[in-house]
Order: structure tokens, then sequence, then C-alpha cells
């Protein structure tokens, strides 16, 4: 598709039998929306959903889509961009401060998949239970939450790795130990990654763009799901877990969960 503005965001939006990704993506747009007004933000989906104060272009996957593992249609968002320069961001978050200064940042790189993740406390997470394939396989540690790229011959590159892991899975998984069955996307990117060239399409020793992640392990939660244990204050767009105040991008993960919608 040819770019019709600079820069945006894109959000995909792929909804499942258990979740709502298109009520998720709302939620994300206007946090995004509050903090950067004039954004332009990209919804990418396959529902019937119309362009409005939320989202300036709604876009269907220019492809045929697999309906078995949704997480295999992630390489057609090179396709479906209208942007020049794009951040791509997964429906499940909400952006709690402003982050325009990312793309001052991210620009030094035709593509930046960002790097690490952080707990609610700030600080870089340590716990490696969901990263077992990427230690044993010594892949980037990669989270596709947060994706940069301009149009460019390295990103045209990296996504048509992308597609090729996710169409031939059996041919790279037989390579892997400890693969998964069906590919996340985190673990595509990261073999996309390391074939592509690491130094070229990620930034490890940049302080951001990283994601606050949720998930039980990464923040030593006692039980799922982490609101039961946690106490959370949401007001004027800003989000305090614990009264410490959350930055950037927080990935709830819990998808029923109900602040900031």
């Amino acid at each position: 598709m040819k770019p019709v503005e600079e820069q945006g965001y894109l959000i995909v939006a792929t909804n499942t039998q258990n979740t709502d990704y298109v009520n998720c993506s709302e939620t994300l747009a206007k946090t995004i929306k509050y903090w950067h007004p004039d954004a332009r933000i990209c919804l990418l989906t396959n529902e019937q959903v119309s362009t409005g104060p939320l989202f300036d272009y709604v876009h269907a996957f220019p492809f045929a889509i697999d309906t078995v593992n949704p997480y295999a249609n992630d390489w057609q968002v090179f396709d479906a961009t209208p942007f020049r320069e794009t951040i791509k961001l997964e429906a499940d978050m909400l952006i709690t401060s402003p982050i325009d200064h990312w793309w001052n940042l991210l620009r030094h790189r035709d593509v930046v998949v960002s790097t690490g993740c952080r707990d609610w406390k700030d600080q870089p997470a340590r716990s490696r239970h969901y990263r077992q394939v990427f230690d044993a396989n010594h892949l980037p540690d990669v989270y596709n939450a947060i994706t940069y790229w301009r149009l460019s011959k390295t990103a045209q590159d990296f996504f048509a790795t992308v597609r090729n892991i996710f169409e031939n899975w059996p041919h790279y998984r037989a390579m892997l130990k400890f693969p998964e069955e069906a590919p996340s996307t985190d673990v595509v990117y990261a073999i996309a990654a390391t074939i592509v060239g690491p130094e070229t399409c990620t930034m490890p020793f940049a302080s951001y763009p990283t994601i606050i992640h949720m998930k039980r392990h990464i923040i030593a939660a006692k039980r799922d799901p982490w609101v039961d244990e946690m106490i959370c204050e949401y007001r004027d767009y800003e989000l305090r877990v614990n009264t410490i105040m959350q930055r950037g991008a927080f990935h709830y993960n819990v998808k029923n969960w109900r602040y900031g919608r």
C-alpha cells in the first residue's frame, strides 16, 4: 500500500472466541489520543469497524488470513499500513504517559523490535519463565508489542522473513530447542531478527521503548489474575499500581480488566 501520511500508529485486532480485541484496541486508541490528540491511528482488522474520532483509518488484512493461528497474519502489517513510518502496538495495552519521544529514537533504524520488558515497579523483568525457547536457542529477547519500521528495503525484507517463518513453521520448528507447537509472534520476530541481523532491527541498549508486562511470573504475582492482589488507581488517563505511577505502554494481559475502558 502506498503511504498516504508520514507517521502513525497501527493496532492489529483479530477477535477470537474469548477476546474482543477490537474493544481492546478502542481503549488503546483513546489513551493514545488523550496524550497525543493529533496522533494518526490505523486499525487493522477484518471486523466491521468505522473510522471516527478513534481511528483515522480502518484497513482490512490485504491478503488471505490464517484462521487457525491469528498470529500468523502479522506479516501483513507492512503492506497494510498507510504510514511511511509506523509504530505497531498490541491491542491489549494502555498508553499511560506521552510517547511521542519514541519517534526520535526509533528512526535511527529502518526496523526496531522492542527488547526486554519491565515490571510494574519499572524494573527490568528478571523472570525467564516465558522465555525458555529464547534462551535455549540464543534468540534476541524481543517483544513485538512495540515494533517500528519505516518504508524501506530493510523493513520489506524483515516482514518477508516473518511471513516465510510463519508459512514454513515445521521447517524452523525442527531446528529449535523447546519449540512452540504453533508459533507466537515474539518467537517468529526473534528468528527473523536473527536472520536479518539483530544489530539491524533491535536496540537492546535503549532504555525505551519497552512494555510494562503484567504476566504473573514477570511481576511475581502469587496467582492469576494479578488484579486480585494489586491495587490499581486509574484517573485522567494516569495509572498507578500499588501507588507506583506507570509510564509508557502498559500491557495489562488480563483481557477483561476494565480500568480505562
